[in-house]
């Protein structure tokens, strides 16, 4: 089965795995230069388009948020 996941608000629309690039992106960016993303065990992401933003936690320890769409 093939599948597609999308958040649509305030005129703006995001596809779920963009949205998993993103946050993979942060793991890496925001870590220390030796972090990939075969580091990140596990992720939860927390989606809020009311406040434009991701919550996430990765590997149950780090936590923080990112936009969900670009200005």
């Amino acid at each position: 089965m093939k599948s597609t996941f999308n958040v649509q608000f305030g005129g703006n629309q995001i596809e779920s795995k963009a949205v998993i690039a993103n946050a993979k992106k942060v793991w890496v960016d925001e870590g220390n230069k030796n972090r990939k993303v075969k580091d990140l065990l596990k992720m939860d992401l927390y989606v809020k388009p009311e406040e434009n933003a991701v919550y996430y936690v990765f590997n149950e320890e780090e936590s923080g948020s990112f936009p969900l769409f670009e200005d």
